[in-house]
C-alpha cells in the first residue's frame, strides 16, 4: 500500500517527466505529466489539436482529409517531444486507427517519425477510464461511460476495481457521421439513433442503482453548457454532477439549433458543436434506460489513467485519493512543515476540547485538519494577503476525491484563517445547510491554531480547553508566550459570534 508521509522531503525522490500523446478519434492530445514516483504530479504541458480522425469511420475508412490532420498532428507532436525530451513517453492509439481498414497509415507516419504508438483495444482503454476514475472520484461503484469520437467504452467499476468493459461502435463523431445528415438532426434521424444506440445498451449487464460516471470531451462540453445555464460558480467539470432532466433540456433545446447556433453556444469548443447532438442522444438513452438520476463528470480519462500506471505500483489505486490531493498541493507551495504540524496539533486540540459546543464529526474534523495542512500555501505569491493567495490555489484546479462543495469550504477556510469576516460569499448555492455557521466556527478554530503559532516557533506546546460561562484556554509553554497569547485574545470576537461564549486565553506551565 503506498504511503505518504506528511512534509517528507522533495529531494529524497527524482522528479520524472512523462509525456502521453492520445491519437484519439476526435482530438490529438499530448500532455506532459511531471511526478515524483509515489508521492505528486502535476500537469506541465498540454497541445490539442482536433483532428476529427474518425471522419469517414461509419464507411470503416478513414478519409484522406482526416489523415492528413493526423499525420500533420503527428509530426508537430514529435517535433515537441525532441525538443521538450522527457524522461518517459506513452502513445495511446484508440478507435479510429482500431476500426479503420487504413488506420495503420497513421501508426506507420508514427513509426517513420520515431514515435512507438501502442494500439489499445477496447479493454484496455476501457480499463484505463475506470483506473483514472478510481482515483478521480468518491466513488466506489460506477458504470463508466467515455464517449469519444469513434467508440464510447461502458464498463462497470466494483470496489474501485475493473469488473467489465466493452468497446460499442457509439463515437460522437461515428455516429454523426452514420445518422445525423441534416441541419438540425431531423427527427426521424434522431429517432434512428436512439433505436440503434438502444440496441447496444440492451445488449449489456447493466445494473440499476449504480451511479453514472461520464468521460470525454463531449460528454464534458454537455456539463459545461449546464454549467453556463446554471450560473456555477466554479470553472471546472471534474466532479460535478449533471441531473437528468439537465440533460433533457439541452437535449430538447441543443437538437433543434443548426450547427451554426450550437457553435455560438457560450463556453462550446468550435469542434465539439457538430458532435454534441450525437452525444446528447447517448447520454439521455443511457440515463433512461439505467434509470439513473444524473450522471458525475470526471476530467480524468485515459491519459490519466496512464499516468497512475507510472505513478503507483500495481494495482496503481491511491488509498485515499483526498489525502494525497491534499498532500499533492502542498508538496507544489511547500511551507514549513513543522509550522504546519504543529497548527494542525493545536486546531486538533481546540475542535476535541470544543466539542460539546459544536458537535460536529468526523467530516468536520478532516475538513479543519485539511485546511491547517494548506493554509500557508499563499506565501508563495506573496506574504501580504496571502490567505486570499491560498484560498485561490485551492480553487485552481479539482481535488482528487474531493466533493465540489468539500473543495470550496476548505478554500473558504483557508480564505478566513488570518483575517476577514467568514462568509460563503457567492458559493452560498453549492452548500449544505448550517454551513454558514460551520465556516465561522471551524475558521475561528483555525485562526485560533494559527494565532498560538504566531512566531512559528514551537513556544506553545498544547491547550487545554475548559467550558463554563466563558472558554478557558490554558496554553502549555515553558514561559509567558506573549506575542501568541495576546494575537488569540484578539479573536475573542469571532470566537464569541462562532460559538456563543466570551473567550479567555491565560498562561500554564
Amino acid at each position: 500500500m503506498l504511503k505518504i508521509t506528511p512534509g517528507e522531503s522533495q529531494n529524497k525522490v527524482k522528479p520524472r517527466s512523462l509525456a502521453i500523446m492520445d491519437l484519439g478519434s476526435g482530438t490529438f492530445r499530448l500532455v506532459v505529466y511531471e511526478y515524483e514516483p509515489g508521492l505528486s504530479f502535476h500537469l506541465a504541458d498540454e497541445l490539442r489539436e482536433p483532428v476529427a480522425l474518425g471522419e469517414g469511420l461509419s464507411r470503416g475508412r478513414i478519409s484522406p482529409q482526416a489523415l492528413e490532420r493526423g499525420k500533420k498532428a503527428l509530426r508537430a507532436f514529435a517535433d515537441f517531444l525532441r525538443a521538450v525530451a522527457p524522461d518517459e513517453v506513452r502513445i495511446l492509439a484508440t478507435s479510429a486507427i482500431r476500426d479503420s481498414e487504413n488506420g495503420r497509415e497513421i501508426l506507420e507516419e508514427a513509426l517513420a517519425l520515431g514515435l512507438s504508438p501502442k494500439l489499445l483495444s477496447g479493454e484496455e482503454e476501457a480499463r484505463l477510464g475506470v483506473l483514472a476514475v478510481a482515483n478521480a472520484l468518491p466513488l466506489e461503484e460506477a458504470l463508466v461511460v467515455d464517449q469519444g469520437g469513434g467508440s464510447a467504452q461502458v464498463s462497470r467499476m466494483q470496489g474501485r476495481r475493473f469488473l467489465w468493459g466493452r468497446a460499442l461502435p457509439l463515437g460522437a463523431l461515428r455516429l454523426t457521421e452514420g445518422f445525423l445528415a441534416s441541419d438540425p438532426p431531423a427527427r426521424a434521424e434522431v429517432r434512428a439513433l436512439v433505436q440503434a444506440v438502444m440496441a447496444h445498451l440492451e445488449a449489456l449487464p447493466l445494473e440499476p442503482g449504480v451511479p453514472v460516471v461520464g468521460l470525454g470531451g463531449n460528454v464534458r462540453a454537455v456539463a459545461r453548457l449546464h454549467q453556463k445555464r446554471r450560473g456555477y460558480p466554479l470553472d471546472f467539470v471534474h466532479g460535478y454532477y449533471l441531473p437528468r432532466e439537465g440533460v433533457e433540456e439541452l437535449y430538447e433545446d441543443v437538437l433543434s439549433l443548426s450547427l451554426k447556433a450550437r457553435s455560438e453556444l457560450p463556453g462550446l469548443q468550435q469542434d465539439r458543436a457538430r458532435t454534441l447532438p450525437a452525444t446528447l442522444v447517448l447520454l439521455r438513452t443511457l440515463l433512461r434506460h439505467t434509470r439513473a438520476p444524473g450522471l458525475w463528470l470526471s476530467g480524468m480519462g485515459i491519459r490519466e489513467g496512464a499516468l497512475f500506471q507510472h505513478l503507483l505500483p500495481s494495482p496503481h489505486l491511491l488509498p485515499d485519493p483526498r489525502a494525497f490531493a491534499v498532500e499533492n498541493l502542498f508538496r507544489r507551495y511547500p511551507f514549513r512543515a513543522d509550522h504546519r504540524e504543529r497548527v494542525k496539533a493545536l486546531a486538533l486540540a481546540l475542535y476535541r476540547g470544543l466539542s460539546p459546543l459544536h458537535g460536529y464529526g468526523p467530516e468536520e474534523e478532516r475538513l479543519l485538519l485539511e485546511a491547517a495542512h494548506l493554509h500557508d500555501i499563499g506565501m508563495h505569491l506573496g506574504y501580504h494577503e496571502h490567505h486570499k493567495h491560498g484560498a485561490y490555489l485551492v480553487l485552481s484546479e479539482p481535488l482528487l476525491g474531493t466533493p465540489h462543495r468539500e473543495q470550496v469550504f476548505l478554500a473558504l477556510l483557508v480564505r478566513y484563517h488570518r483575517r476577514g469576516e467568514p462568509s460563503l460569499g457567492g458559493y452560498r448555492n453549492l452548500m449544505a445547510r448550517g454551513d454558514g455557521k460551520r465556516l465561522w466556527r471551524l475558521a475561528a478554530l483555525l485562526r485560533l491554531a494559527e494565532m498560538l503559532e504566531r512566531t512559528r516557533s514551537g513556544r506553545v506546546k498544547g491547550v487545554r480547553v475548559e467550558l463554563g460561562e466563558r472558554v478557558r484556554l490554558t496554553l502549555e509553554a515553558e514561559e509567558d508566550p506573549w506575542v501568541e497569547r495576546l494575537e488569540a485574545e484578539k479573536q475573542g470576537g469571532l470566537f464569541q459570534e462562532a460559538f456563543g461564549l466570551p473567550l479567555e486565553v491565560v498562561w500554564g506551565r
